[in-house]
């Protein structure tokens, strides 16, 4: 079976080349390898293409493909399910493409290959060359190809080839109305409120003296035509060079357009799995985020926009080297002599480790000098080829710790790179500064800053206002830069009253602190252990400040290391995006919203992101933030976000967190004004597991806590100034249905005191019994409902109301808060005393039973309680030392 199929996303030029194609393979069947620009798939509705037979990729067997031609693309990240095939034995596979070359190229059993503006361009000519007529048709959809791949002949790329095969298109009856209504289209409302988007948050970097405009954007669903955006907003900025990514439902999409030689857009697309020519190029990324997206492109960027050395051009050669089997002290001398600290491992002229003076210093310190090189050596190292880029270079020599890297072509060791090599170039001999390689500037609407001083004006009382412009007057005048962060700026956006305010200091946070309180005349508290203070205003407003910092984790689930740092490295390790915003202080910046990582977006779209992969790894306490977060302001978790959750969950990073950690999550979720959602969303992560091997959050658990819920609510209203623990009526709720040894477990994983278990546990037993018991029957007295949960704590009864089911019951424990628990007798000790009954035990056994006659109703006032007594005890009257004895049958 023959195959014509192009790359993902195919767009006019990949449609209009399989159609071409056909004309030279008749046979053949019409396939796309996967989604469709969306111009190209509402053409196929509006139009008549359906015709030629184009086929799904799931209708056929690709098992049984002899022949795949492929058009407008021979990448094999491109093709999807048909990379599958390439290795089958017999394939023939023919190339038609006007890309260029790229390490990840098919090798083609035949391949046409031009550099001319689109692929219809080169097949246009092969079909007149072997005259094979087209009908009109055919040549409308394959002009549009034309004219989409050149920009109507205004693209860099555009060719006189591409002028002729247009011409001859439209003698062959190329309908220019329907390509101008594709090609030309109308932006819709929605498409220009993502050019506006676009605009706003364009970013200029000067990058070896190229000015590079990168810019970003959300969006939830997919939108089509995001290269005609980034047309229009090139043209509209007159950019030279425009990187564009959208987050799109569950990946990234990156379109880039160049006008000059220096930045070849193509190759930086290619970083991406992506590709197209020096002047336009696309990529589809998956498993990023659009901060770490970013932040590899401007990594690629700096590698690829300026004429940067290749490995060939840094490296030392000819390379010293040792033998496998030489001894450890014989190489260890070779190091010396030549003053080296690593080097390559050759066997018969092969590359086959490396080994470093640390490990031959070490050897020979424990008496393994006569070892040889062979046991000892790292054979696990990275190599690159003569034309590796300095990103490369980079990324072994710094990010990975590698001491030295081998530089080989065709197995032959050309030479290798030090460190000092590296950092040889990166020094400018001349003036010993180091080379200006990377440089960010703000300009414009490309700032990612904006001037929020009416929102703190609506939102912030007056008073408020004042303390933050004296906190940055007094930042200004020590040289320092003060920040309000996180999220107090945060919920300022969000029009939630906070006042929980922190600041950050690109400075000494002690010092700035003293400084303010002595000048302000407030109270201040050091915490000089981890660099930060509390600021403590007469009105008992309290402000945190910190030192701008930076942390990192050396494993998983570590509480961090800090380090000085910049406020962007500061706000780097905040854990979403939308808690990542500040506003600067100081005096001529006051009221500028700061933005690094997209926070207003993901706050305008209602969205939790965190800012890169590694995010939950570093810190699983994140996942229980996200969900809290998530259902208190009414966002979602985004997909990639989740994603990384069940990945986290799935390493089992939450069982290795310390149970305080823990259970402060847990505090926080359970003290939300409703913890149900939070929870629900914890239970579809699999993270109460973790906590407990039995514990789930199902429909009945649901209903529990709908209760509980009612019932709080309930207390809170009915008594305003009891304090009540609603986390732990909530947590019991929780534990309810666990095993007692679960409960127990659970218990042990967060913590909790002993004392707290102990009383977790008596309190299943004891409202259980209730339950199944007393409260099972309908004739109760106040004065038995009393002495049943006079031994509870109130939010024991609130867990009590929630657990029972029938009304009755709530009923009884709502009167036991409301009339029983405050009923007293208005007779005392002393007034027994008076009437001459010994002091001793009876005093409490006559007491309670006036108080339960009390309750009752048994005795309204002092006389009747009088009245009790005696009716009851008559011996009051003529002995009372006798009561004393009652009613056992001695004294």
């Amino acid at each position: 079976m023959e195959v014509i199929t192009t790359h993902i996303n195919a767009d006019f030029d990949a449609m209009g080349s399989m159609i071409a194609a056909r004309k030279l393979y008749p046979k053949a069947v019409l396939v796309f390898p996967g989604s469709q620009e969306r111009t190209l798939r509402e053409f196929f509705i509006n139009s008549t293409v359906y015709i030629y037979g184009f086929k799904r990729l799931r209708d056929i067997n690709v098992s049984k493909v002899t022949r795949l031609v492929l058009v407008d693309t021979r990448q094999a990240s491109r093709i999807g399910k048909f990379v599958e095939i390439l290795d089958k034995p017999g394939l023939e596979v023919h190339i038609y493409d006007h890309h260029p070359d790229s390490d990840e190229d098919i090798p083609g059993t035949q391949s046409v290959i031009r550099p001319v503006g689109s692929t219809v361009t080169l097949l246009t000519k092969i079909l007149r060359e072997r005259n094979i007529a087209i009908d009109a048709e055919e040549a409308t959809i394959m002009s549009l190809g034309i004219f989409e791949d050149t920009g109507s002949f205004t693209f860099n790329s555009t060719t006189p080839e591409d002028f002729e095969a247009a011409a001859y298109l439209l003698r062959s009856g190329a309908d220019l109305n329907a390509v101008s209504d594709m090609v030309t289209q109308e932006l819709t409302a929605e498409q220009i409120s993502l050019l506006n988007e676009l605009i706003l948050s364009a970013h200029k970097y000067t990058i070896q003296g190229v000015d590079v405009c990168v810019t970003s954007i959300s969006i939830d669903k997919y939108v089509g035509d995001f290269a005609v955006l980034v047309h229009k907003l090139r043209d509209i900025e007159n950019l030279d060079v425009v990187f564009a990514l959208a987050r799109m439902e569950d990946r990234i999409y990156l379109v880039a357009r160049s006008r000059i030689p220096e930045v070849n857009v193509g190759t930086v697309a290619s970083q991406f799995g992506g590709g197209g020519h020096p002047t336009a190029a696309s990529a589809s990324i998956k498993d990023l985020t659009l901060v770490q997206t970013e932040s590899k492109l401007l990594d690629v960027l700096r590698s690829h926009v300026h004429p940067y050395p290749t490995a060939e051009n840094l490296m030392t050669s000819p390379a010293i080297f040792t033998e496998p089997d030489l001894s450890m002290g014989e190489a260890e001398l070779t190091m010396v002599r030549y003053n080296i600290n690593a080097m390559p491992v050759l066997e018969n002229g092969a590359i086959i480790g490396l080994i470093t003076r640390q490990v031959l210093e070490k050897a020979v310190f424990h008496g393994l000098e006569q070892h040889t090189v062979r046991e000892f050596m790292n054979s696990d190292f990275p190599m690159v080829s003569p034309t590796a880029t300095m990103l490369e270079i980079q990324t072994h020599l710094v990010e990975r710790h590698q001491r030295i890297l081998p530089v080989v072509e065709n197995g032959k060791v050309l030479g290798v790179i030090t460190r000092r090599d590296l950092l040889d170039f990166m020094l400018d001999d001349r003036i010993g500064e180091p080379r200006e390689i990377f440089e960010e500037t703000s300009l414009g609407h490309w700032s990612k800053r904006k001037n929020i001083q009416s929102v703190i004006a609506e939102q912030l009382p007056k008073d408020i206002i004042n303390k933050l412009k004296d906190l940055g007057k007094r930042a200004e005048t020590l040289g320092y830069k003060a920040y309000a962060v996180g999220g107090f700026v945060r919920d300022l956006l969000l029009r939630r009253p906070n006042l929980d305010i922190d600041i950050v200091v690109e400075g000494n946070a002690i010092e700035f602190a003293k400084s303010f309180a002595e000048h302000y005349g407030i109270q201040y508290r050091l915490h000089k252990k981890f660099n930060t203070a509390m600021l403590i205003f007469p009105d008992q407003l309290r402000v945190d400040v910190a030192s701008a910092r930076f942390e990192y984790y050396q494993h998983p689930a570590a509480l961090p290391i800090v380090e000085f740092s910049s406020l962007k490295m500061d706000l780097y390790r905040r854990d979403f995006t939308i808690n990542t915003l500040s506003i600067s202080l100081n005096p001529d910046e006051f009221g500028h919203l700061i933005d690094f990582f997209s926070g207003q977006r993901d706050i305008k779209e209602k969205v939790i992101r965190v800012l890169h992969n590694l995010s939950f790894v570093e810190d699983p306490t994140r996942i229980l933030r996200a969900v809290r977060f998530e259902q208190r302001f009414g966002f979602r978790i985004g997909k990639q976000t989740a994603a990384l959750i069940r990945n986290a969950v799935r390493m089992g990073l939450i069982q290795k967190l310390g149970g305080r950690r823990f259970l402060h999550e847990i505090q926080l979720i359970l003290e939300e004004e409703d913890p149900m959602p939070p929870l629900r969303r914890m239970a579809e992560f699999s993270v109460l597991p973790a906590l407990a091997a039995g514990l789930v959050f199902d429909g009945k658990m649901e209903s529990l806590f709908e209760r509980l819920k009612q019932v709080i609510s309930w207390y809170r209203l009915s008594f305003l100034d009891e304090p009540l623990d609603r986390w732990w009526v909530y947590l019991l709720a929780l534990f309810s249905n666990l095993p007692h040894d679960e409960v127990e477990q659970a218990c042990a994983r967060l913590l909790l005191t002993g004392g707290r278990v102990e009383r977790m546990l008596w309190t299943y037993e004891n409202t259980g019994k209730l339950l199944r018991g007393m409260f099972a029957r309908t004739d109760l007295k106040p004065s038995e409902i009393y002495r049943a949960l006079l031994p509870f704590q109130p939010e024991e009864l609130l867990f009590l109301m929630g657990k029972a089911e029938k009304e009755e019951i709530r009923r009884a424990v709502s009167h036991y808060f409301n009339r029983y628990r405050n009923v007293h007798t208005e007779l005392r000790g002393k007034d027994l005393k008076a009437m001459g009954v010994p002091p001793g035990p009876i005093y409490r056994r006559l007491l309670d039973e006036l108080l339960d006659a009390r309750l009752n109703s048994e005795v309204r006032n002092r006389q009747q309680e009088l009245d009790f007594l005696l009716a009851n005890h008559p011996e009051l009257a003529t002995d009372p030392a006798a009561v004393a004895c009652a009613p056992g049958p001695t004294c």
